[in-house]
């Protein structure tokens, strides 16, 4: 029997007159595929070393000249036709990311400005939790009234920020986006769980000083598997419904091993928890969407499924929630 554990304060509960779900989905991946076995050659390790510490064997990359806003409006593109939802009714584009091509400007005023529209575009830095973090603000405008249909995309150059040498973090990382039409009436998205922990802001930190992702590896998978389970659980119980009632868990792909924990610690059925890891690798915020594209693609998400996206990234942010597939 699984117990919420965390500190829920549900806000008073008030009658919806209005859902909102996601419509369509696309992917978009750098054609670069960089295997383990390039990587552990420059870091003195085994390919399979790589593999069973972390469940990669591939990454994508970016070539150099490439536009992370070129990709994530690739995948733009790809929802669109997939929602039948044309750019001119869009009525905001959030983009998750963190790895932006310049400081300023950001990168969804860019994916605007590519799908011929002029609507609102704001970027939203979460880390890994970002494009999480951007569904639950796009369905609650549209729930509100104030918006039908919003482009979510997470999209991330993680390469660019990625020391080659440092063999914590040097495996883990690859690029791509994904993006999401949100749109009213398609499905509908319970209370989402997002939640902060600035004390355990140092487990993953890249400054302006020394811009590459440096990360307390054994910390960052203890919390990241205690903050994975606390959120499942309490999101699971927000939406007045149990792990079993849950068709499809989707978590941010991380790592196989915090996979694995959360799941064994949860009393999953392994079979109902996406992996995709091995050829994506960590993709930060565009690991949600990518993971929803495969599962969809894999015939695994029908009409009504209730699918469970959780995450955890730098911050220390986390979250998780319930999505009605419709």
């Amino acid at each position: 029997m699984l117990e919420a554990v965390g500190e829920l304060r549900a806000a008073p509960a008030l009658p919806r007159t209005r859902t909102a779900g996601i419509s369509g989905l696309g992917a978009a991946l750098p054609d670069g595929v960089v295997p383990n076995a390039v990587v552990g050659a420059r870091l003195g390790v085994d390919a399979r070393w790589i593999e069973r510490r972390t469940g990669i064997r591939n990454r994508r990359r970016l070539a150099e000249g490439e536009r992370l806003s070129d990709l994530a409006t690739t995948a733009a593109r790809t929802a669109l036709a997939d929602a039948q939802v044309r750019a001119d009714q869009l009525d905001l584009i959030l983009v998750a990311t963190f790895t932006a091509d310049e400081i300023t400007p950001g990168t969804a005023p860019l994916v605007a400005h590519a799908l011929g529209t002029k609507v609102a575009a704001v970027d939203l830095n979460a880390a890994c939790t970002g494009f999480l973090a951007a569904v639950e603000d796009a369905c609650a405008r549209i729930e509100s009234g104030r918006a039908e249909h919003v482009l979510v995309i997470g999209a991330e150059a993680m390469s660019r920020f990625v020391d080659e040498d440092d063999r914590r973090v040097a495996p883990l990382f690859g690029d791509g986006a994904g993006a999401a039409v949100i749109s009213a009436g398609a499905g509908a998205l319970s209370p989402v769980v997002l939640r902060s922990d600035g004390g355990l802001a140092d487990l993953i930190v890249a400054t302006r000083a020394d811009p590459f992702v440096r990360m307390q590896g054994h910390e960052t998978y203890v919390n990241a598997v205690t903050a994975l389970s606390e959120a499942t659980v309490d999101a699971c119980a927000a939406a007045n419904l149990s792990a079993g009632d849950i068709d499809l868990f989707v978590f941010h792909q991380a790592n196989r091993r915090i996979l694995d924990a959360v799941a064994e610690r949860l009393g999953l059925d392994r079979t109902r928890v996406v992996d995709v890891i091995a050829d994506l690798a960590n993709v930060s915020a565009a690991t949600l969407p990518l993971a929803l594209c495969a599962a969809r693609d894999e015939g695994r998400i029908r009409p009504g499924a209730r699918v469970l996206l959780g995450a955890m990234g730098a911050g220390f942010v986390y979250g998780a929630g319930v999505l009605t597939w419709a």
